[in-house]
């Protein structure tokens, strides 16, 4: 209870810095790098952040529907756990109000185990980690997290170990995929958010985005965001290795004006370059890892329709979501508040045609390497693109603020209505 007590003190001192300052102010793994176990079909898991379902669908042909998950079948016991403990209960009102949008945050991302028998999900408003039967709808495991809130995760490449970050907890916790126990963990910065296995799975990179969920946006309030940077760690020491900030790299290139908060980023595809973006820019950062520098910045095109008031875009996010085609030369952006995607050439860092979509807010490639999967917050789809050609092929219906959207195994005999 003392140590919920000191959190809240620093959670409360914290809101109240920010209200203080505002009134002076107006690349990744994933499971299609495991073998198919038997018995199962390849599919997509889409995760609708606010009703906590994960929708699945078909990994290639019509992209269709297969079925849908509930990932919160323990809500009632969690909401209250939660309005039992009034530290608790601040910080879950206080993200539903924030990042939540006024919503629950229920699913945020998920992978399946290697068997393809069960998919395991970080739900932030819960601030755990969660192991579901696809079948049964049964929870095999539950594993909170350090602080309040659960975010992205990522799976190793032998499909083992999943690491969360614990976005107010300022850590990355490794969780055995099976069993949910801590495997271990590593600090970061000041929210972490992105974590990605690279080098043979010997390496996690997060990365942390700073205060987002404020609204003290304007660039002379940058220091309020806290401290932003990359976090390198061995995967299996869990050891820090390299701590990477963009600040000094792009002073460097020019740009000051930009964020060095790093949102959606991917690899090359010799995994010396990492393509990224960052906060309330509409465009690309290519920062080399061997030089240890920013090399080109690709601005991409803005919208008319995007609110002038910057604290009004999701999170401080201008674009977020990002993949890479399998030949490593196009580059799928989501253009969040800007309300497209579109296929970029590596290149020249150039966009070709921008497809119309609602808040996307996540791309991922699929298993072939040829499409590109997005995710529609605002309207509720996920759309497939062609990585050639960049012109859109479909949409298909999913649930409430589709998010995160990662390719898995579910049982081949498994669906739903």
């Amino acid at each position: 209870m003392e140590i919920q007590k000191k959190r809240l003190s620093r959670f409360c001192m914290s809101l109240s810095a920010m209200a203080m300052l505002s009134v002076f102010s107006t690349a990744q793994a994933d499971s299609s790098t495991l073998p198919q176990p038997p018995n199962s079909q390849q599919v997509f898991f889409v995760g609708n952040n606010w009703d906590g379902t994960v929708t699945v669908i078909r990994s290639s042909g019509d992209f269709g529907k297969v079925g849908v998950i509930n990932m919160i079948p323990d809500r009632k016991e969690r909401l209250k756990e939660i309005h039992l403990n009034p530290i608790k209960l601040i910080a879950y009102t206080y993200i539903q109000a924030t990042a939540g949008e006024g919503n629950d945050q229920l699913v945020d991302d998920m992978y399946s185990t290697p068997d393809g028998q069960s998919v395991v999900a970080s739900r932030p408003s819960f601030a755990d980690v969660v192991s579901i039967n696809i079948k049964t709808g049964k929870i095999n495991w539950r594993t909170p997290v350090e602080g309040f809130r659960a975010d992205h995760m990522a799976v190793s490449p032998d499909g083992q170990r999943v690491a969360v970050s614990a976005s107010s907890g300022n850590v990355v916790h490794v969780l055995d995929i099976h069993t949910g126990k801590e495997l271990g963990r590593f600090a970061t910065g000041d929210k972490p958010h992105e974590n990605i296995y690279f080098d043979n799975g010997k390496k996690i990179l997060n990365s942390a985005i700073g205060n987002v969920e404020t609204s003290l946006d304007a660039q002379w309030q940058d220091f309020t965001k806290g401290k932003r940077y990359i976090t390198i760690a061995d995967a299996n020491t869990h050891q820090v290795l390299k701590k990477i900030d963009f600040r000094p790299a792009l002073d460097a290139f020019g740009r000051k004006d930009l964020s060095n908060s790093v949102r959606p980023m991917v690899f090359s595809k010799d995994e010396g370059k990492l393509y990224a973006q960052v906060s309330f820019f509409n465009g690309l950062i290519e920062y080399d890892l061997n030089q240890n520098k920013v090399t080109r910045i690709g601005q991409l095109p803005g919208s008319d329709s995007i609110p002038k008031d910057r604290t009004k875009w999701v999170n401080d996010s201008r674009h977020h979501g990002l993949s890479i085609s399998a030949d490593g030369e196009k580059l799928c952006v989501a253009g969040t508040m800007d309300n497209y995607a579109t296929i970029v050439d590596r290149k020249s860092l150039t966009a070709g045609k921008l497809i119309p979509a609602g808040k996307p807010y996540w791309a991922t490639r699929s298993p072939d390497g040829r499409s590109c999967i997005i995710s529609e917050s605002e309207t509720d789809v996920v759309t497939v693109i062609d990585f050639a050609t960049g012109n859109k092929v479909t949409s298909v219906p999913v649930g409430n603020h589709p998010q995160r959207v990662r390719i898995g195994y579910a049982p081949a005999d498994w669906s739903t209505p």
